[in-house]
């Protein structure tokens, strides 16, 4: 049965806060990284555009920087944030080319796949964007 946490938590255990209104990101299209049994990519991690993993995930097949009307999806700019399938951060932590980390931002249920430790390297409040 799918369910829906409207009170998500954050990697720190505090309330989930809104990763980006522009763009409009989340699975759900609220504004936040929640997710639910129906999101096969598990879309928490409120991620940093840069050039380098919006190249990375094109050339993974998520190209991310085409607009898609179709779908809404006004396509990524570096700098944007947005919520990412944490299985496409941790394969671009893996390449090197992993993003900075919106952490009050990101989903705790990541935390199954990345250990904190990990995601508090790319904290957005420490680290530069390219």
């Amino acid at each position: 049965m799918a369910t829906h946490d409207p009170i998500a938590k954050n990697v720190f255990g505090e309330p989930l806060v809104a990763c980006s209104f522009q763009p409009l990101t989340g699975y759900f299209r609220d504004g936040c990284c929640k997710t639910d049994d129906n999101d096969a990519g598990t879309h928490v991690v409120c991620a940093v555009m840069t050039a380098q993993f919006l190249a990375f995930s094109a050339s993974r097949g998520n190209d991310l920087g085409t607009p898609r009307p179709e779908w809404r999806f006004p396509g990524l700019r570096a700098g944007d944030q947005w919520c990412l399938c944490a299985n496409r951060w941790r394969e671009a932590h893996a390449a090197g080319v992993a993003p900075a980390v919106v952490l009050e931002s990101t989903n705790r249920t990541v935390l199954d796949l990345v250990p904190l430790a990990v995601l508090n390297q790319f904290d957005s409040r420490t680290t530069a964007s390219e």
